[in-house]
């Protein structure tokens, strides 16, 4: 879903670096007041980090001009909530454009606004909404990945269909054709991401339970947590 150097107008780049910088700054104070507050969660945040690196650095070639793969984001939204992973997914892609070629400096804004704002806050309004009616975290995690991967490709698909509208049926046209095609490779990896995102807080339930827990993820009520726990980690 990297959208790749040159693909987009630059007027239109513009504009996606504008509509994406607020949300940045916003993320860069809050991970400061992560760090400067919780220092005990240096270790999850760079765990999201890299998650996020690792896994939105598989590159499948897909339509023209971009690519699918996992995103990770869904991770860090979970733990410390959207805004955060704004500015860590900037971090990110910028890292990814320059030492992998993957994406591209003049569509980092693009970029950004679908995989590292969209998606982690769709993929945390899923969790948050199975929380509230009382659904179990696994399927809380597991939409949390699936949705922030989703949406990621629903907006990529959109931003080249402004970038290429159909000549016939214009932008609405062409982001058919791009959600259909991204669509192949885009839900399994979709699925796959979902249930890697069990697997991950699985473990980290056995190594950071204390944090995950002070963190809001949890089964229950502050009072069963901590008997819930076990059961959590083995789902």
């Amino acid at each position: 879903m990297h959208i790749a150097e040159g693909v987009l107008p630059p007027v239109q780049c513009a504009i996606w670096f504008a509509a994406a910088a607020p949300f940045v700054v916003h993320g860069a104070v809050q991970v400061v007041k992560q760090i400067k507050h919780h220092p005990e969660n240096r270790l999850l945040l760079a765990t999201a980090g890299a998650c996020t690196f690792l896994l939105s650095s598989i590159k499948l070639p897909s339509v023209t001009g971009s690519s699918s793969h996992p995103t990770g984001t869904g991770v860090g939204a979970v733990l410390f909530k959207p805004p955060v992973m704004a500015f860590m997914g900037l971090i990110v892609l910028i890292f990814q454009a320059l030492l992998l070629a993957h994406g591209g400096i003049t569509t980092l804004g693009a970029n950004t606004f679908s995989m590292a704002i969209v998606g982690p806050w769709v993929g945390y309004g899923a969790y948050v909404l199975n929380k509230k009616l009382g659904g179990p975290l696994a399927l809380g995690i597991f939409l949390a990945m699936f949705l922030s991967d989703l949406s990621t490709y629903c907006v990529t698909s959109f931003q080249l269909a402004f970038a290429y509208p159909d000549p016939s049926s214009g932008v609405l046209g062409a982001a058919e054709k791009f959600l259909g095609i991204f669509a192949i490779s885009q839900i399994p990896l979709s699925v796959a991401e979902g249930i890697l995102g069990i697997l991950l807080f699985r473990f980290l339930f056995k190594v950071a339970g204390p944090q995950l827990q002070a963190l809001g993820v949890r089964i229950g009520n502050k009072r069963t947590a901590n008997a819930e726990v076990p059961e959590v980690a083995h789902v």
